[in-house]
């Protein structure tokens, strides 16, 4: 597939997201399918790897750690910092600096590496300003221990106060047809920051897909049944699978799947946005790989955005408690 830049480096079109093996989707994988899949994915042509330090409590950066540090040099590494297990226990959001620099450390010696290529702040810490956490990534930069920098979930409020302080490499938000946050206000300041934009769930966590099936049946750690529970309400997603006929059908007319269909659309909206689709199925990986050479014209990602976004889609992609904490959703 086509590469794109991300800050210095130049990544595959489309990444992949290594979390579901970890943590988020039902039952993790065997590890020795884990690290196959991991494998896989780079013969295939990704060069872009997407981890953080709470998939799975540290389990995906260990993974990754075991099965593919004798391949460093394949691909760019992306994790994040942030979020994460207290000494308590608990899962918390922390921005201060010297908890996110033990993260990093941490996060090195499960990735068996000496250098984070894309460190992100994984959430912003509503107690510790941006400029004190993107404070402690530069320092970080300076130490060597982490090449570029990038905001996760951030309103372009908070983008500009954070690359001010030291510029940002790449911003990761949701994004997808049914997902249209990002277009409201953080792709412009992208763009006119010289900033990637790298959308996490581009394939609305599978819904896209045409794959997702009966939610009745998705399992109780699924993400799908907790945070991003309002579409997946048996319901509405019932009203919302209606749109899935016609967009099967532009898909049939273009000539490929449902997945690649939405990768590509995402591709179209912008020569800086590199989407990070994860699974735990070596097929979708490879299908997924496949819409990294697919290019739509004009008048179909026109019908495209008229046919699924966030007015013809019924629920709210996070439920309200989810929803007031994520900064991208103050634009």
């Amino acid at each position: 597939m086509h590469s794109r830049k991300l800050g210095p480096f130049s990544v595959s079109a489309i990444g992949l997201g290594c979390m579901n093996v970890s943590s988020g989707y039902g039952p993790r994988p065997g590890e020795d399918h884990a690290g196959r899949l991991f494998n896989l994915a780079l013969d295939a042509g990704y060069t872009f790897l997407d981890t953080a330090a709470m998939y799975g409590m540290g389990h995906n950066e260990t993974l990754i750690g075991k099965y593919l540090s004798h391949r460093r040099d394949e691909y760019t590494l992306a994790s994040k910092c942030g979020i994460f297990r207290n000494d308590a226990g608990a899962v918390v959001t922390d921005g201060r600096p010297e908890v996110l620099l033990r993260t990093c450390e941490d996060s090195l010696r499960r990735l068996n590496t000496d250098v984070i290529d894309l460190y992100y702040l994984h959430r912003i810490d509503a107690r510790v300003p941006v400029e004190e956490s993107v404070g402690a990534l530069a320092r970080m930069v300076e130490a060597g221990k982490v090449r570029t920098i990038g905001l996760s979930e951030i309103s372009s409020d908070s983008l500009r106060r954070a690359h001010a302080v030291h510029p940002v490499t790449a911003v990761q938000s949701e994004y997808s047809l049914w997902t249209r946050t990002p277009e409201r206000k953080i792709l412009a300041a992208c763009g006119e920051l010289g900033i990637a934009f790298v959308p996490f769930s581009p394939l609305a966590r599978q819904f896209l897909t045409g794959k997702c099936g009966d939610v009745t049946t998705v399992p109780e750690d699924d993400i799908r049944t907790s945070i991003a529970r309002p579409r997946f309400e048996p319901g509405a997603f019932a009203r919302n699978s209606r749109l899935l006929v016609p967009y099967a059908a532009i898909a049939g007319r273009v000539g490929c799947s449902m997945a690649q269909l939405a990768l590509a659309w995402l591709l179209a909206r912008g020569e800086n946005i590199i989407p990070i689709p994860g699974t735990k199925h070596i097929d979708y990986m490879v299908e997924n790989a496949g819409a990294g050479d697919l290019r739509l014209d004009p008048e179909t990602v026109d019908e495209l955005d008229a046919l699924i976004n966030e007015d013809t889609v019924e629920g709210r992609r996070y439920t309200d408690a989810v929803m007031a904490k994520v900064d991208s959703e103050r634009d």
